[in-house]
């Protein structure tokens, strides 16, 4: 109410400066020119406070230039010419035309509020739908999962716990020991169950990393020195040049041996007997890096992305015994815990390379002498 009240004050003021400032020059003035400057006012009103000040404005205009402003002066509604009706009219007609764009402007200004609430709205319940159906999915994927989970582990366990039940039971009726293999299978499943446990803990971020200055040949050569019970006929090689400097990374010396055992194994199951699975160092623009090389079948390009996920195995592929199709989901959290990374690409003449990158470091001062890190290692 006082803005409305403000907005007529103002613009009939504005009506009496303008009759201040013509009436002492109204003789010389343009008489044509003078219902202009009131028609200007007239126009800003009604744009501003509506049709009413708009009208009240025609009304008033016409009046004060009928009286101080057209001759004979001082005279109200003479009406001694046509074009005194003619400029009444347009003023009126000016206060209903700028009234109705007024109002046709407001209520387009309104419309396109609506709308932008509207969208608003729309585009927070569209957010809110794609979080719900994103959180559907994913108790959909978790359930799949721990199907998936308990699926393959309970089919895991089951074979050793079935094989120890056996041994028992026929140790039970013959007086046989069977205590190495029955330690054997228990062993199988602690190490299944310390995958399961490890898996957990480097999901969520809770596995220690003591990342240090190691040299690549010392975590191969122990690497090889730990796969000799399980080579089965097949041997497996490091390919070091022993003529060019040593190679160094900043990694975690156990984690390292662990991924190299986890991948040295796999690649061993599918070598056959006489072949080699070879284990070379190399240092480019990714960092260090450690190819774990075989001669199997290959895996095919939509699978290699896939073996590295957990409880996953190859159609045809070796069982993985022991491990619960954990190997390579294990060695590639266990690189990308210290900064690193596995991938794999084929090999030339047939097979799979599996290199581990790890970041890289320079030789501390210079070259050691000879010793255990020097050493190329065969089995």
């Amino acid at each position: 109410m006082t803005v409305r009240i403000g907005r007529w004050v103002l613009w009939f003021g504005m009506v009496a400066l303008v009759t201040a400032v013509l009436v002492p020059v109204r003789s010389e003035a343009d008489q044509s020119y003078i219902p202009l400057a009131y028609l200007l006012i007239v126009l800003g009103g009604s744009l501003g406070a509506g049709h009413r000040l708009g009208f009240a404005l025609a009304t008033v205009s016409f009046l004060v230039i009928d009286f101080f402003l057209q001759t004979p002066y001082n005279r109200v509604l003479t009406f001694g010419r046509p074009a005194d009706f003619v400029t009444l009219a347009a003023f009126y007609a000016v206060a209903g035309v700028a009234s109705r764009l007024l109002a046709s402007a407001r209520h387009e200004r309104d419309l396109a509020l609506l709308r932008a609430e509207q969208v608003t709205a729309l585009s927070l319940e569209r957010e809110r739908l794609i979080a719900e159906v994103e959180h559907v999915a994913a108790l959909r994927e978790a359930e799949r999962m721990k199907d998936f989970v308990l699926t393959s582990v309970s089919h895991d366990l089951r074979t050793p716990l079935t094989t120890i039940k056996a041994l028992a039971q026929e140790e039970q009726r013959t007086g046989t020991s069977r205590a190495a293999e029955i330690e054997e299978q228990a062993d199988r499943l602690s190490g299944m169950v310390s995958d399961l446990l490890d898996l957990s803990r480097l999901r969520s971020g809770t596995f220690g990393v003591e990342a240090e200055l190691n040299a690549a040949e010392d975590v191969i050569g122990a690497a090889i020195r730990q796969v000799q019970g399980i080579l089965n006929g097949r041997t497996v090689s490091a390919v070091i040049d022993a003529r060019a400097p040593a190679l160094y990374g900043h990694f975690d010396f156990l984690l390292t041996l662990r991924i190299l055992g986890n991948l040295i194994e796999n690649a061993l199951k599918v070598t056959a007997p006489g072949s080699a699975v070879e284990v070379s160092p190399s240092r480019d623009e990714r960092g260090l890096v450690i190819g774990v090389a075989d001669r199997g079948p290959g895996v095919p390009e939509v699978e290699r992305e896939r073996i590295f996920e957990p409880f996953y195995r190859p159609q045809g592929g070796p069982p993985d015994h022991g491990r619960a199709g954990l190997g390579l989901a294990i060695a590639r959290a266990l690189a990308e815990a210290q900064g690193g990374s596995i991938g794999s690409r084929p090999r030339a003449g047939g097979g799979t390379v599996f290199e581990v990158i790890l970041p890289a470091a320079d030789e501390p001062g210079p070259d050691p002498q000879p010793g255990p890190g020097r050493i190329l290692v065969d089995s």
